[in-house]
């Protein structure tokens, strides 16, 4: 069976009412970003973190995955497909995707802030005085601004292996994500759906573009590959 990769962001679930990690005015929720998602800001005021991920993840708990969504779980009809993804929520596995790599981390993990070894799931509230089994006081098991991206090494891996490559709902603007697209196969298919996804000189030119929502794009992309 062919290998597809998929890599996801926050346009997909956007869809599914989940808004999107950078917004135009450089707020989160109404939040600097800086100040929810940097070790600087969980340094000065933890509790406004904690509770501030406390909401989206009750968001997240609450939206439904979308077409786009569906459409990625269909593909595992057709190729062994691994869903690399730039998104903290669940919808892909919501969907029903059955190898997901969350690169920057998931709104329903928390880990130890001294030691990122120690994840356990947090599926309701994580507040101040919640501790890993050592006594640290538990944080978001999210990537912020400033940290490294564990699972990047294993996303390579997966793109290095692609028959065809799938980019949905991101600009690849966002490294080092976007980097991914570099290491895939020379005569590796490469699909990109966005609505505002321009040529880049970063992609392949034989990229085939797209540029439509995911919930349709990514349906295009299943009928085209069947």
């Amino acid at each position: 069976m062919r290998k597809l990769v998929v890599l996801t962001g926050a346009g997909i679930s956007a869809e599914s009412g989940i808004p999107t990690f950078r917004a135009s005015d450089g707020l989160w929720e109404g939040h600097d970003v800086m100040e929810v998602a940097s070790p600087e800001g969980w340094a000065r005021n933890p509790e406004l973190v904690l509770n501030f991920y406390n909401e989206r993840r009750k968001a997240a708990r609450e939206a439904e995955p979308n077409d786009g969504h569906l459409y990625l779980k269909k593909l595992e009809e057709l190729f062994d497909v691994t869903v690399v993804t730039q998104n903290v929520d669940n919808l892909h596995e919501k969907a029903g995707s059955s190898n997901v790599i969350h690169l920057h981390g998931s709104l329903f993990e928390s880990r130890s802030e001294a030691d990122e070894s120690l994840v356990y799931p947090s599926e309701d509230v994580v507040e101040l005085g919640d501790t890993c089994e050592r006594g640290h006081q538990l944080r978001p098991n999210i990537v912020w601004f400033g940290e490294a991206v564990p699972m990047m090494e294993k996303a390579i891996e997966e793109a290095s292996r692609a028959d065809v490559f799938l980019v949905v709902g991101t600009s690849l603007q966002v490294y080092p994500a976007a980097g991914l697209v570099d290491y895939v196969p020379h005569d590796c298919e490469i699909y990109h759906v966005d609505p505002k996804s321009e040529t880049n000189a970063r992609v392949p030119s034989r990229v085939r573009m797209i540029r439509e929502k995911a919930s349709l794009g990514v349906k295009m992309v299943y009928q085209e590959l069947s």
